[in-house]
């Protein structure tokens, strides 16, 4: 008897800012609130699209994200196509997030896929990437992922 078939599920994230994460997260990656609570000591947001659950947002830390600690690394998101990941592109820098690599990049070199690597509002290390079209750019970290290193 083998393993059970296994897909990622949501993801929950620790914030310091519930409406700021949530305003920030909607916009981004277009999704909409499917359940919330503002009890001042239980606050939190379910986000998601159609109504599957995809990023819950936790009000219960203080600080920003320590990428020197072990822990996560980052988050990725899929989207269909290139020109999604610009229009996130866009959407990010309209609400002045911390971009890398100057925008979309490939995830390597000679790579089709990629995307843009940025900040949440906490310093929580996200990326929105399509399979493919990115080979229009430079890759930013020679001989090693793009997603690896930022």
């Amino acid at each position: 008897m083998g393993a059970p078939a296994l897909k990622a599920g949501h993801v929950g994230i620790n914030v310091t800012d519930l409406d700021r994460s949530t305003a920030f997260y909607r916009r981004v990656l277009d999704v909409d609130v499917l359940g919330s609570s503002t009890e001042a000591d239980r606050r939190f947001a379910f986000l998601g699209k159609d109504g599957t659950l995809l990023v819950t947002l936790w009000q219960q830390s203080g600080g920003a994200f320590a990428t020197d600690r072990p822990g996560l690394h980052h988050m990725s998101f899929e989207v269909p196509d290139i020109a999604d990941v610009h229009r996130a592109e866009s959407t990010l820098r309209e609400l002045g997030a911390e971009i890398l690599h100057e925008g979309v990049v490939p995830h390597g070199e000679g790579a089709s896929s990629g995307g843009v690597f940025f900040h949440d509002p906490d310093g929580i290390r996200l990326e929105i990437y399509a399979p493919s079209g990115a080979d229009t750019a430079t890759a930013p970290t020679p001989g090693a992922p793009t997603c690896g290193f930022f």
